[in-house]
Order: C-alpha cells, then sequence, then structure tokens
C-alpha cells in the first residue's frame, strides 16, 4: 500500500500531470475548431451544389 501512495504522491508532484491536461484542452480547442471549418466548407458546398442545380435544364 505504501508503494501505492508514493506513486500517487510522484505523480502529483511530477509536472507530467498538468502537461497531459494542457495537452488535452489544446487537443479539444483543435477539434472544435476543425469542426467549425468542416461545418462551413459543407455549408458552402451545399450552397454551390444548389445554384449549379438550379441553373441546370430540367
Amino acid at each position: 500500500m505504501k508503494s501505492l501512495a508514493k506513486k500517487v504522491q510522484r505523480f502529483l508532484v511530477s509536472e507530467d500531470g498538468p502537461t497531459a491536461v494542457e495537452y488535452a484542452v489544446m487537443l479539444a480547442l483543435i477539434v472544435v475548431v476543425c469542426l467549425a471549418a468542416i461545418e462551413a466548407i459543407g455549408t458552402r458546398a451545399n450552397k454551390t451544389f444548389e445554384s449549379v442545380r438550379d441553373k441546370l435544364p430540367a
């Protein structure tokens, strides 16, 4: 049991925990930006295809 307590204490003292959290936050922000960009591109592409469809003869 002492071994586990020492490992937990070392983890809390080390800088690896906060660094991992920072990377996770950065990754989450990158994912949000990518999803927003994909949605914007999809909306524009849809409007373009609808415009082309409307200009084609029936």
